[in-house]
C-alpha cells in the first residue's frame, strides 16, 4: 500500500507499533533520547525555520514591505541553505540511517520505504523551486521590476515545501524515535 505525502493525515496506524509504547511525550525523560537524536531532530527544526522564513520573506516582498533587491538576496541565501541541507540530510537517511534502522526493527521496513518515498517528492518539489528562485535572482539583476510576477509561484512552492515537511518530518520523529528509544540506537 503507499501512502503519498500529500494525503497523509499522520503516521499510519500499521507504522504506529512502537510509537503506542513510545509516545512523543514520554521522549525527553527516556534514558535512550541521546545527544545524537536530539542532534537529530534540530535538523528538522532548522528545516521547518527555513521553509517558514521563505515564506515570510516572500509574503513581505509581495506585500511590498521588502524590498526586491533584499527579497532576492534572502531568497538565494536561505533558498540555498535549505536546498542543500535537505539533499545532504536526505541522502545519509537513506544510504545509511534508515537501513541501519530497518535491519534493527523489520517490522517497519515498508515505513522507513514511506520515507524515502517522501524524500524523491520533496526533491521534485524543491528542483522547481530551485529553478523559480533562480529566475527571480536573476531578475533582480537584469529586471527587478518583472520579480513581483514571479514571486506568486515562489509563494506557492514554499508552501507546498512546508506542507510536504511538516507531514514528512512528523511522521519521520514518530516513526524513527521508537525505534531508537526501543533498541538504543546511536547512544
Amino acid at each position: 500500500m503507499t501512502y503519498p505525502v500529500n494525503k497523509r493525515q499522520g503516521l499510519p496506524e500499521e507504522m504506529q507499533l512502537l510509537l503506542r509504547d513510545y509516545p512523543r511525550d514520554t521522549w525527553p525523560d527516556h534514558p535512550n533520547f541521546t545527544r545524537s537524536v536530539q542532534k537529530w531532530m534540530s535538523a528538522h527544526d532548522m528545516f521547518r525555520a527555513l521553509s517558514s522564513y521563505l515564506r515570510e520573506d516572500t509574503e513581505a516582498f509581495l506585500d511590498k514591505r521588502m524590498e526586491d533587491q533584499i527579497y532576492a538576496q534572502k531568497l538565494a541565501k536561505y533558498g540555498h541553505i535549505l536546498l542543500q541541507s535537505l539533499h545532504g540530510h536526505h541522502t545519509w537517511e537513506d544510504r545509511r540511517f534508515f537501513p541501519e534502522l530497518g535491519h534493527a526493527e523489520s517490522r517497519l521496513i515498508a515505513g522507513l520505504d514511506m520515507l524515502e518515498t517522501d524524500h524523491e517528492a520533496l526533491d521534485g518539489t524543491l528542483e522547481t523551486f530551485k529553478r523559480g528562485a533562480n529566475r527571480i535572482v536573476q531578475l533582480a539583476h537584469l529586471s527587478p521590476a518583472d520579480m513581483y510576477d514571479e514571486a506568486g509561484a515562489i509563494h506557492a512552492h514554499v508552501d507546498k515545501i512546508g506542507s510536504i515537511l511538516d507531514r514528512h518530518l512528523a511522521d519521520e520523529e514518530d516513526l524513527v524515535v521508537p525505534i531508537i528509544l526501543h533498541h538504543k540506537l546511536r547512544g
